[in-house]
């Protein structure tokens, strides 16, 4: 059979879907033929429905695959009833917000079946059962019309990754994708957490598998690794198959989850690469020796979610538990092993004060990590967090239906002031960060920010766009000075130290 992937990810960072990856690899694994459209602007594919409704007949496949998360599943809607207008081709659905909002997706009446969790095996069945013209009824983690009928299939086990095929980077043009990434390329080496923060899909996920496995939650084996030989054959693989690999990022939720798993893998690495590495980890699960392991087998930069910086909205809104003093331990950790650091921060959250965020700027500034990356808070739907923001009637449903990302604008409304302030720290919120650091230049960002406050509404709409240059200017101004500080750098909501230098 021929499949064919859309993948449509426009207006946002370019994204490597790691689920298509391995569904493809595992459909090719069986004989048949699969493609992709990674509808980007960044790579020269944008959001243009004649050019796909084209791509799509030329391609003349036997089934349409979608992958969709929330803030793209507009447009998965808008291709989706272009194409059946014009393409007699079944088509599923699969992704994020299939598993979280299942009976909004297949209520569109768009998709002849949907797929819910990690659906590998489920979809390699679902395909060899068209091809061999067999019932499709029964598949796990598929829902379906029947007669008119939806058939709701309840989840199946998590799939073993260590029977996983290599994923499938062709069907990326994944030579161009690292190109475009600058040389930075995405890694997994697990699938799950062992939190629940409210912001995020895992509770929910978890919840859906222990129900209708009908198992405890400590029989789930919901976290998982990939063998640590198989991480390291893909690795040796890329770097055989393409060029101007730089930089590893493992993606995984919580890389550094597993003492015993980080040091057989650095162990390991070390042998075959001297590209650097990326990955994530918790405050609360961070040990000297773990910075100790990481920074000798090459990790260049070790990233944190601290969120807020105020331990009641993080305790009361995130179910974020750590305290400020165990964040601050683990920078300072960290930062003696020799690691740059980096801190995701979130704000618009709801019930969240102007005093709440300022403590969340005053912490970044205190912990001094060696660049932070910054998003507007976004309710994802069924996750606990939206729910409590649709109790307290913060959420503008139209403004959400609408946005692409979490990174441009909120859709909770807390007020015209309030509003104003969010929409204003977005364009600016390094700035805030150094107005409270202890660097020389903290007064002239304070004067900045004075400014900046002082603007109406429609003054910060005609001169929003220029932030971008002013903070190029006051950098350069600052470097020539060798004075610290934060500067937006690789996209508008990252801030990097001035002393970062990517070859130390």
């Amino acid at each position: 059979m021929k499949v064919l992937f859309i993948y449509p990810n426009v207006y946002a960072q370019i994204g490597f879907n790691y689920g298509i990856s391995f569904l493809s690899a595992m459909l090719k694994r069986d004989g048949h033929e699969t493609a992709l459209l990674n509808i980007n602007e960044k790579l020269g594919y944008p959001l243009d429905i004649p050019r796909i409704i084209n791509d799509v007949r030329v391609f003349n496949p036997n089934l349409i695959a979608f992958s969709a998360v929330t803030n793209q599943f507009q447009h998965i809607l808008t291709i989706a009833a272009e194409l059946k207008k014009h393409i007699a081709v079944p088509m599923v659905c699969g992704g994020i917000h299939v598993t979280m909002v299942p009976d909004e997706v297949i209520g569109t009446g768009l998709f002849d079946s949907i797929f819910l969790g990690e659906s590998e095996n489920a979809f390699r069945d679902y395909v060899r059962a068209l091809e061999q013209g067999t019932d499709t009824h029964s598949i796990a983690n598929c829902w379906h019309y029947n007669n008119g009928r939806v058939i709701k299939n309840p989840v199946g086990a998590f799939p073993e990754l260590q029977s996983l095929p290599l994923k499938d980077y062709e069907i990326f043009d994944f030579q161009k994708m690292i190109d475009a990434k600058d040389g930075w390329v995405g890694l997994m080496a697990s699938r799950g957490c062992p939190f629940r923060c409210t912001y995020c899909f895992n509770h929910q996920i978890v919840e859906r598998y222990a129900t209708e496995l009908r198992v405890p939650l400590s029989q789930l084996n919901y976290i998982r690794h990939h063998p640590v030989q198989d991480l390291i054959r893909e690795i040796v693989y890329l770097q055989k198959k393409y060029r101007n690999i730089r930089m590893y990022i493992f993606d995984d939720d919580l890389f550094t989850f597993d003492p015993d798993y980080i040091r057989a893998f650095c162990h390991e690495y070390q042998k075959v690469t001297t590209i650097p590495f990326v990955a994530n980890a918790h405050v609360q699960t961070f040990s000297r020796d773990i910075a100790r392991c990481l920074k000798k087998a090459g990790c260049k930069i070790i990233k944190f979610g601290i969120e807020s910086g105020s331990e009641k909205i993080r305790r009361n809104i995130m179910h974020r538990y750590m305290t400020n003093a165990t964040i601050q331990k683990a920078f300072r950790i960290a930062h003696e092993e020799g690691l740059h650091t980096s801190a995701f921060v979130m704000y618009g959250l709801p019930y969240e004060t102007r005093e709440d965020i300022m403590a969340t700027i005053q912490l970044v500034a205190d912990i001094q990590p060696g660049r932070f990356r910054w998003a507007v808070f976004f309710p994802y739907p069924h996750t606990i967090a939206f729910e409590i923001s649709q109790q307290g009637g913060f959420i503008n449903f139209e403004k959400m239906r609408t946005l692409n990302n979490f990174t441009d604008e909120s859709c909770l409304d807390f007020g015209f002031e309030h509003n104003l302030f969010i929409q204003k720290l977005q364009k600016i919120f390094p700035w805030y960060v150094n107005a409270h650091s202890t660097f020389p230049a903290a007064a002239e960002y304070r004067r900045l920010i004075a400014d900046i406050e002082r603007l109406s509404a429609a003054e910060w709409e005609s001169q929003n766009h220029a932030i971008r240059d002013i903070d190029k200017k006051i950098s350069a101004q600052l470097a020539a000075a060798t004075q610290d500080h934060y500067a937006i750098r690789f996209n508008p909501f990252m801030a990097v130290r001035s002393d970062w230098k990517e070859n130390d």
